[in-house]
């Protein structure tokens, strides 16, 4: 359970070597968190992220999970619920793409679809239903500013986090009323090694500043977050701008 400043005890990363997972999980670490499960595919960097949070004092266990085989996803993750109740699932798994690539290789551009959408949509509602009959818990679900209105430069990527976002208010909405509290989180670009070598946009922010959003948010019970806050206003108003002078826009 949480406890009464809003921490989660125990806490669920989908994604487990995703930086913004990743520093959420310290700043919960450093609050009250005690246990963190990092569900990922195996690889040293899994293997390091666990042993980190360990020195930081967490119980720290890894559970083999692939967003593509979403066959596998009951089986991956009724063990970690099988093991007690989790306070706080996030998912935090995604990848961007090549956009000039994937529009002439359509397997590619099918890949970013099935990892941003197709898995989230699966791996999201098991952990919904575990998480509803516990009666309690938060799912923090990784959208991003991009999913609000598609543009040249990264539509494919941005299309679907746009299907990720719709179904995490969905599901929101669907699960309001039974003690499992939704929250989608939708930062701008963040400084990570998966943006390393883009230009950088307008009110560029980081993980550290991702993660204590998200802390922020889960006090507030919030069901939307931007980060940073500024970007709701931007982006109400990109939305009504006409397509073609939208297209036209260094956006």
């Amino acid at each position: 359970m949480k406890d009464a400043f809003g921490t989660p005890q125990s806490l669920l990363v989908l994604g487990g070597t995703s930086e913004i997972a990743l520093a959420t999980a310290r700043r919960l670490v450093a609050r009250r968190t005690r246990k963190v499960w990092l569900a990922g595919r195996p690889s040293p960097a899994l293997d390091a992220a666990a042993a980190e949070l360990r020195e930081r004092g967490a119980d720290v266990r890894t559970v083999a999970f692939d967003a593509l085989d979403a066959a596998s996803h009951e089986s991956a993750l009724s063990k970690v619920f099988a093991e007690g109740d989790i306070d706080m699932v996030l998912l935090a798994f995604g990848i961007l793409g090549d956009q000039v690539r994937d529009e002439s290789a359509p397997l590619a551009a099918v890949r970013v679809a099935q990892t941003n959408y197709t898995g989230a949509v699966s791996s999201a509602l098991i952990c919904a239903k575990a998480v509803q009959s516990q009666g309690h818990g938060s799912l923090v679900i990784l959208s991003s500013v991009a999913g609000e209105r598609a543009r040249r430069a990264n539509f494919i990527y941005g299309s679907s986090k746009a299907g990720l976002d719709a179904f995490a208010q969905g599901l929101g909405d669907a699960l309001h009323g039974s003690g499992v509290h939704v929250m989608v989180v939708r930062p701008g670009f963040v400084r990570t090694k998966m943006t390393a070598g883009l230009p950088e946009a307008p009110l560029a922010t980081t993980p550290e500043a991702v993660a204590q959003a998200i802390e922020s948010g889960l006090r507030r019970r919030a069901e939307v977050v931007w980060v940073p806050g500024t970007l709701r206003v931007v982006m109400s108003a990109l939305r009504h701008v006409p397509r073609p002078i939208f297209r036209r826009l260094p956006v």
